[in-house]
């Protein structure tokens, strides 16, 4: 992990964005490490960190950080004392969610801060704006308790990766609706936030006070056809563990879906789809070994693959780079996640415990160890 890339990839966002800027650093801090990165964007430039659950925020806080954390997605029957103890903002996406937390503040004897969630089109999380001026409402009887305070509006887009779409124009237009309602039911959000990495990026009309920074945190550029000049955090790579020569017309891994088509170089690597690798990857694949491009042959197995070299060589402890920045030629994240017929976010946070993470890079941070086994 390069936290090199994290530190650039957080200033450009707060030069582009020029507003405030949250750094999502949720499901592990998308498989790089939840701590080490939310250090990281903080050094350089974030505000916020952004969180899915009452437990990640709570490690945020055990950890030292003291930022304005918010966690948005949460169980009906979520005990919110402890981490409206710890001053964590939360989302509220329906009337129960905001009853639910009102109860955890008067237990805790304290204000919850409270982000309103309205639903614009995603129909995910979020009230409707149906039911959004009961939510206002709600919202502002529970603050004239002395219960919340109604910190933040927000919503999240559909598709802001598309430039032009007119779904993202129509639910600017349900989200300022839905702020002026907020207004005049008498509730004064100070952070409205709208815009995810692509819009951050590409859409100066959805930034509003806060632009929330997630895949493009971790170098993956989020707008279709064009590029803003990130850098890829994460290099994933394994050593060869094996080698042997085959003939040609050998089949490889289970059920022999692979098959030689030439005399033979094999490399086995020791990372399996219980890394997170997908299985089904074989024969559409490629990693880096040796300066250039190998196919995966074959099924990825639990544990491990093989990679058919050809007519080229390697050696034991020869490294294999899965995908990184792309610099070298080697596969990038985006590549794999095409090869897999997923995302890249999917490809990140399937990496499991199993795989070391190291970080590197001059920015790394206080209390960061230099190669970190797990989590």
């Amino acid at each position: 992990m390069n936290l090199d890339a994290i530190a650039h990839n957080t200033a450009l966002f707060t030069e582009r964005a020029r507003t405030a800027v949250m750094a999502v650093v949720k499901a592990d801090g998308f498989g790089h490490g939840m701590i080490p990165v939310a250090r990281a964007a903080l050094d350089n430039g974030a505000d916020w960190l952004g969180v899915t659950s009452c437990a990640e925020a709570l490690r945020l806080r055990e950890a030292g950080i003291t930022a304005p954390v918010l966690s948005w997605l949460h169980a009906h029957d979520t005990d919110f004392r402890r981490v409206i103890a710890a001053t964590v903002d939360l989302s509220a996406a329906s009337c129960h969610h905001l009853a639910r937390i009102a109860a955890g503040a008067a237990e805790a004897g304290m204000t919850a801060m409270v982000h309103l969630k309205v639903d614009t089109g995603l129909c995910r999380n979020g009230e409707s704006p149906a039911r959004w001026p009961a939510l206002v409402a709600l919202a502002r009887r529970l603050e004239q308790k002395g219960l919340i305070w109604v910190r933040g509006v927000w919503s999240h887009l559909v598709n802001a990766g598309v430039p032009g779409h007119l779904r993202t124009a129509r639910q600017v237009e349900l989200f300022d609706q839905a702020v002026a309602l907020a207004r005049a039911g008498g509730l004064d959000p100070q952070v409205r936030h709208l815009a995810n990495s692509a819009a951050g990026l590409g859409l100066p009309g959805c930034r509003y006070d806060l632009v929330r920074a997630g895949i493009g945190l971790y170098g993956v550029e989020p707008v279709h056809g064009r590029t803003f000049g990130l850098r890829a955090a994460m290099t994933l790579h394994g050593r060869v563990i094996l080698v042997k020569r085959v003939p040609a017309g050998t089949g490889v891994s289970y059920d022999h879906r692979y098959v030689t088509t030439v005399d033979s170089t094999l490399a086995l690597v020791p990372i399996g789809y219980a890394d997170g690798v997908p299985r089904t990857v074989g024969g559409r694949a490629e990693v880096w070994c040796g300066g250039r491009r190998h196919p995966v042959a074959g099924s990825v197995a639990m544990d491990q693959f093989v990679v058919d070299l050809g007519t080229g060589s390697t050696r034991l402890g020869d490294e294999v780079v899965v995908f990184g920045p792309g610099s070298r030629g080697e596969p990038t994240v985006t590549e794999w996640a095409g090869w897999a017929d997923t995302i890249p976010h999917e490809v990140f946070t399937r990496l499991g415990d199993r795989i070391p993470r190291r970080y590197v890079g001059e920015c790394r941070t206080r209390g960061v160890q230099p190669d970190r086994e797990g989590r």
